[in-house]
């Protein structure tokens, strides 16, 4: 594909979303990480401990060290890969040397508070640019090779080389700056996550019932939730059962759960968690769109009961 016709495909909010994750964790590093003499992972690490060593600028040298890596990425990865890459690298790279001037406004001088304030918004800028599919290059893409060439884990390639750094920093600086630096670190990879997946978890239900229709009605009903029949077989006994998949809010659970005992305290229901959900119908719960079957309208008695348990928790 030809370098203008790429062009033509960009997304300028993407970039946008890129270039702003770039300067949040850009500011968190100059203002929290490098006045604490902590380090962060990746090859922005290495190059702040050469910063400290030498003074060199963090931002070109976090971009000189990655040349080497965007060319394999390039012969290795492909040339749309790397294309973002570059363009979130240079980013980064500009974003840090642009905001050296916030390390004169240290907030605070305890160390615990700026590896968990550093850890927090590294995350969230991380979390920015990850989300629009972008990259800052750096052990991103040593990831990325190891697990197309090696089948390793992209997670476990950095978890690896960022141990590596920590084991760095204890031995140049001292033992506390490298204790620290971890937890910098655990927070930022924690809070990036929390960003990508977003912070309003979604669970997924599954529930096993012999009255799986009415459970299902009801939570059609009075939580405005489309549900799904599994067919399912008690391996025991041989006999069909119908299992009813719901993915719900985590504000909704409770409801879910009073639906559920209403009808069936029997009821087998197991929650589990759904980091991202995409599909019609669940940006939010539309109760007055709900369409019935002539088959499947709600049991009137059921109804009453689900309500009755519903008010008398204050969730109707």
């Amino acid at each position: 594909m030809k370098l203008t016709s790429m062009l033509v495909k960009w997304n300028p909010l993407k970039y946008l979303g890129i270039m702003a994750g770039c300067f949040v964790a850009a500011s968190s590093i100059n203002l929290f990480v490098v006045p604490s003499s902590l380090l962060t992972g990746g090859v922005t690490g290495i190059a702040i401990i050469f910063y400290f060593l030498t003074g060199l600028p963090i931002g070109a040298q976090t971009l000189a060290y990655n040349v080497p890596l965007l060319i394999a990425s390039y012969k290795l990865l492909g040339k749309k890969y790397t294309l973002d890459v570059v363009i979130g690298t240079i980013m980064f790279s500009f974003a840090l040397d642009a905001t050296k001037f916030l390390a004169a406004y240290m907030p605070t001088q305890d160390l615990m508070l700026a590896s968990i304030y550093g850890g927090i918004f590294n995350g969230i800028g991380y979390g920015i640019v990850f989300r629009m599919n972008g990259s800052t290059g750096g052990f991103d893409i040593l990831g990325a090779i190891f697990k197309k060439y090696y089948s390793m884990d992209i997670g476990s390639v950095i978890f690896g080389f960022n141990c590596l750094i920590v084991v760095i920093a204890g031995a140049l600086f001292n033992i506390n700056s490298a204790m620290f630096t971890l937890i910098c670190m655990f927070i930022t990879s924690q809070m990036t996550n929390k960003v990508i997946d977003g912070f309003n978890q979604r669970k997924a239900i599954l529930i096993i019932s012999d009255h799986a229709k009415d459970i299902a009605d009801g939570i059609i009903a009075d939580i405005g939730r489309g549900v799904t029949f599994l067919n399912g077989e008690g391996a025991y006994t041989g006999d069909p059962k119908k299992i009813v998949m719901v993915v719900v809010s985590m504000t909704q659970i409770a409801k879910i759960k009073i639906v559920v005992n209403t009808v069936d305290r029997n009821a087998f229901m197991l929650i589990l968690s759904a980091s991202e959900v995409q599909g019609r119908g669940f940006t939010k719960p539309n109760r007055q769109n709900v369409h019935y079957r002539t088959d499947q309208k709600i049991n009137p008695e059921v109804e009453q009961k689900i309500q009755d348990a519903l008010a008398k928790r204050g969730d109707d």
